[in-house]
């Protein structure tokens, strides 16, 4: 079995001119990727999203360094892809509920009126649950909408989560409690009553 040339090996042949190496770096992370980025966005939108990841860190490659791996360089980047995502599908939103199907509607309707906790969480379970989750978090703005996905959905610490975005552990923590104040605020808005968070 052939041995796989390390990583840094392929970066210094990219830089150096050999564009064509990336493809080799691509083939070994697509799939992470994909994955990666298929928890923070809609599905439809994965390919585009992860083509964009690959694209910035190709442009930034003059800046990463060996001092830590590859693949945390990239998930960086990746999930900074996802957070631009949703700051631009924040700027032309419309209404919350305009992107649902007409039964994704009905149930928000039935949730938002129902005052009963447990028939909430009962319906909550149908398929349609995921849908309820993306409207909650669109009354975020995107930056807080990463910080409570990595916190409070992957339970990520939120040193890891500060890390992956770029901000200090002291301004991903403030914008973690005011982002959940803010759900906690919507839900009683609508009669939803939410676990003490």
């Amino acid at each position: 079995m052939a041995v796989q040339p390390d990583e840094t090996a392929i970066i210094a042949r990219i830089l150096a001119g050999e564009v064509n190496a990336y493809e080799e770096l691509m083939h070994r992370h697509e799939s992470y990727i994909a994955r990666l980025v298929s928890a923070h966005v809609p599905g439809d939108q994965v390919p585009e999203v992860a083509h964009e990841a690959f694209v910035r860190a190709y442009r930034s490659l003059s800046g990463y360094s060996p001092t830590a791996p590859f693949r945390n360089w990239l998930t960086t980047i990746a999930l900074r892809s996802c957070h631009d995502f949703w700051r631009a599908a924040y700027r032309r939103r419309e209404s919350p509920a305009s992107g649902l199907s007409e039964d994704g509607r009905r149930f928000i309707e039935t949730a938002l009126a129902t005052r009963s906790r447990e028939e909430f969480e009962r319906l909550a379970r149908q398929t349609e649950a995921r849908q309820i989750l993306d409207l909650v978090l669109d009354r975020l703005k995107p930056l807080d909408r990463m910080i409570i996905t990595l916190t409070y959905l992957e339970e990520r610490t939120v040193s890891e989560t500060a890390a992956m975005l770029g901000i200090s552990v002291p301004n991903a923590k403030v914008r973690a409690f005011r982002a959940k104040r803010q759900l906690k605020s919507f839900l009683k808005r609508h009669g939803i009553q939410g676990g003490e968070a």
